[in-house]
């Protein structure tokens, strides 16, 4: 069995309470045989010594975290309450807004930026009784596949500290790999969620576009970006889907609907193999691992073997726009994206004004300038410039509206591929975690991202599960991808995945 040494699963505060579910810090919370006070003081200890190590939490939330434990522990012993996440530790990363605390998305920009109100995910899960622990480590703005982008540290991966968590929710994945809370919110906009749980050996987990409010994600690029959530168990990240999803008025493309995760017409609990079930093959992917990742390519033939001797009938997909293409449309449609959004930030309306001026004569143009330059950090820069090129007149036609078409061209032939199969499979990443400064070329960097970036162009909801580990005991990710707003089939097979190969076979966790 493969472990990381901040990883005790039968490590206890007292009788029958385990650190590495927050199912069962729940239910025990609701019986009232341990308080959410205890619970929060147990996780915030051991948080902030591990994060001496793994600089995963850009801060802690102290305060905010036992305010929120007494209030839960009032309402379950006086009202007889009870709550989904009952007294559960939660890792919120730092560009969702949190009412009355900072959220900086690792930016000096935002350095000292305090939010005046809550976003909706984060305001589900306190009203279902979690606790907010703190915020967790990022890449600037979200821009990055290694969280050595932050502005203010670079997180390690638990796994081995010489290397990264991936990005760029590498805070959240590393603060739930290591136990640090049980559960943790990131981001994914080409990845950033899959990514670093592949890196990371937790599960993580982009919903359907529309299915989880974005209201309050300080935004990167609002076509693409979706919040969901990193977990070490299926049924840990299926209860906290159940919570942040449905529909929100205040985020005009949330989706008007409320996905039943629990109903038992979408999935079997005690499924007993996968006959009859069509699993998709993401060829393309595949060949490319096994030219340049041969561990990754040998763990995934394993799974495959696996799932065939279960009963799954095995259909290989080319899916060749989305192999050769999906990177070049992202590259433009991001930045582009990126570039607008990030306009607002001048120093004056949104982030922190120059410390320095030219005094009262100087041209409020040179006053943006100068504070975009000493707030934003290189990529979030390079991500301005590209994008500001691709949406300028002449370029417009060339670039940004055929990388449109092609997005449409790449939705079409997975809703084509969809006709065929019920699930796509392929490796969530084509490497494990690289080491800190070993992909400094920016193209190397873009490259982490080619096989979870289509999923993103789709719309498309997709998991990454560990799937085994190479010789260097790094985790490899396993992505699983479905059709718009079948979320369910990806957690039923993954259910039965995590219990029948995962925990029998490999004793992976």
């Amino acid at each position: 069995m493969s472990e990381n040494k901040f990883d005790q699963p039968k490590k206890r505060m007292q009788d029958n309470f385990y650190l590495n579910s927050a199912s069962e810090i729940s239910r025990l919370v609701n019986q009232q045989k341990v308080s959410a006070l205890e619970v929060t003081k147990y996780f915030l200890a051991r948080a902030k010594e591990l994060n001496k190590e793994l600089q995963a939490f850009n801060f802690f939330t102290e305060e905010l975290a036992l305010e929120q434990a007494e209030k839960v522990d009032q309402a379950i012993q006086k009202e007889q309450k009870q709550f989904k996440l009952a007294g559960v530790p939660v890792g919120i990363k730092d560009n969702l807004c949190v009412k009355s605390v900072r959220a900086t998305c690792s930016s000096r920009i935002l350095e000292n930026f305090i939010s005046p109100y809550e976003s909706t995910v984060t305001s589900r899960l306190w009203e279902a009784g979690a606790i907010c622990l703190g915020k967790t480590n990022l890449d600037e703005f979200a821009m990055g596949s290694s969280t050595e982008n932050s502005a203010f540290q670079k997180t390690k991966n638990p796994w081995d500290q010489s290397r990264v968590p991936g990005g760029s929710s590498g805070g959240s994945a590393s603060a739930v790999a290591a136990k640090m809370v049980p559960i943790a919110l990131g981001s994914d906009t080409g990845g950033s969620i899959r990514q670093p749980a592949s890196f990371c050996g937790v599960i993580g987990m982009k919903p359907t576009y529309g299915t989880v409010s974005r209201f309050g994600l300080i935004a990167f690029a609002s076509s693409l970006d979706q919040v969901g959530p990193l977990a070490n168990s299926i049924e840990d990240l299926q209860l906290t889907l159940s919570v942040i999803s449905g529909h929100d008025p205040k985020d005009s493309t949330s989706l008007p609907l409320k996905l039943n995760f629990y109903d038992k017409r979408f999935y079997s609990k005690e499924r007993q193999n996968l006959r009859g079930l069509k699993l998709g093959i993401f060829s393309s992917l595949v060949r490319e691992a096994e030219k340049n990742s041969p561990e990754i390519f040998a763990c995934f033939q394993k799974s495959l073997e696996f799932l065939r001797s279960q009963g799954a009938e095995l259909i290989e997909l080319e899916l060749k726009y989305s192999k050769e293409y999906a990177l070049d449309v992202y590259y433009i449609i991001a930045p582009a994206e990126a570039s607008s959004n990030l306009s607002r930030y001048d120093g004056i309306r949104y982030g922190v004004p120059r410390k320095e001026h030219s005094g009262e004569n100087e041209l409020l143009l040179d006053f943006y300038k100068k504070t975009r330059q000493e707030g934003f950090g290189k990529e979030v820069k390079r991500r301005i410039m590209i994008g500001t090129h691709v949406l300028s007149s002449g370029y417009y036609d060339a670039y940004y509206k055929k990388a449109q078409d092609f997005r449409q061209l790449i939705r079409e032939e997975f809703k084509e591929a969809f006709d065929q199969v019920e699930l796509i499979l392929s490796p969530t990443s084509l490497l494990t975690a690289f080491q800190f400064g070993e992909r400094e070329d920016p193209l190397s960097m873009y490259l982490c991202d080619l096989a979870t970036i289509p999923a993103n162009l789709a719309e498309l909801p997709a998991l990454s599960i560990n799937s085994g580990f190479d010789s260097k005991n790094l985790p490899i990710g396993l992505q699983i991808i479905s059709k718009k707003l079948q979320e369910y089939k990806i957690l039923d097979f993954a259910r039965f995945y995590e219990k029948s190969y995962l925990l029998a076979e490999q004793g992976v966790y």
